[in-house]
């Protein structure tokens, strides 16, 4: 009954990813999701701090991959209310904490130590988070960020201070010596940076 339950569950949660998919709303894609979940069943147990959480379709999936908390930082009124209902309708609820509002003025005000850390909110904040990333994410511990390689070849002129964001926040964190960083080619680029560093 219990695998019959879990089955159900991710028949359900896929679903909804598609159609989150579909109508563009912010979801990890399969490929990312696929990496975050190897992560986390990996180090086992996992703490996660998801910044930008969407509909929190990606927490509930780590939470029933066997992350045993999520940690949700949202600021967009609709999609948090979509959270709060997935979250209640999976039986996650107990197991997550929903922070509303902009990751800049939450995370500085965060305590505790994180096994796992995906950002996937405003690419131009990424550079601006990764003071607090370090910060929250215990040695060991692996900081996920996604669509770090949205543009490629000629960016066009709008999206070029998007671009030079992304490639700030790809500098600050390769050059960072408690970082060992990697970008993998699934979705639009998940740069995965492991921590090394005791201190």
């Amino acid at each position: 009954m219990a695998d019959d339950t879990m089955n159900k569950s991710s028949e359900r949660l896929a679903a909804l990813r598609a159609a989150a998919l579909r109508e563009r709303d912010p979801t990890a894609s399969d490929d990312v999701l696929a990496v975050l979940l190897d992560e986390a069943a990996r180090i086992g147990g996992a703490r996660v701090l998801e910044v930008g959480t969407g509909r929190g379709l990606t927490a509930i999936a780590l939470l029933l991959g066997g992350a045993v908390h999520v940690t949700a930082v949202e600021r967009d009124g609709e999609r948090i209310a979509a959270a709060k209902e997935n979250f209640a309708s999976f039986g996650v609820a107990d197991r997550v904490r929903l922070l509303e509002g902009d990751a800049l003025d939450i995370l500085p005000q965060l305590e505790g130590c994180f096994d796992l850390i995906f950002l996937d909110c405003a690419k131009v904040q990424y550079r601006r988070l990764l003071p607090d990333c370090r910060r929250l994410l215990r040695a060991g511990g692996v900081l996920c960020a996604d669509d770090v390689s949205l543009f490629s070849g000629d960016v066009p002129k709008k999206r070029r201070m998007l671009a030079r964001h992304i490639e700030e926040f790809l500098q600050a964190l390769s050059s960072d010596g408690g970082f060992r960083t990697q970008v993998l080619p699934v979705g639009k680029g998940l740069a995965v940076a492991r921590r090394t560093e005791e201190t």
